[in-house]
């Protein structure tokens, strides 16, 4: 959240992350924000779509090591890297949400 002192035509002429006398308490992602800072407003569709995407490439880069098509190592080292980097987070979160564990004993 930011702290906002406007002109006098409603355009921000400051932001603070501290509480501002006769300041107006705005998002992050309030369009006048984003604005100050030169950014569009609609990023965040974009933020999505490119989210999605790149799962969609990784599921892609997966099909194509299982069915033998490429191998992992095929791949730039640089590359090799983020797909690695990226799986291992997305088990860890995976495993941040397994509220029951792994333990499939019977009781």
């Amino acid at each position: 959240m930011f702290h906002a002192l406007r002109n006098e035509d409603g355009s921000i002429a400051s932001l603070s992350r501290s509480e501002r006398a006769g300041g107006e308490l705005l998002a992050d992602d309030h369009p006048d924000v984003l604005a100050f800072f030169g950014r569009p407003a609609d990023t965040s569709s974009f933020t999505t779509a490119d989210a999605e995407f790149v799962r969609v490439l990784e599921d892609l880069i997966d099909t194509l090591i299982i069915k033998n098509v490429i191998r992992h190592t095929d791949l730039p080292a640089a590359a090799q890297q983020k797909i690695t980097r990226r799986k291992g987070l997305r088990n860890r979160m995976q495993g941040a949400l397994n509220l029951l564990g792994g333990d499939q004993r019977i009781i």
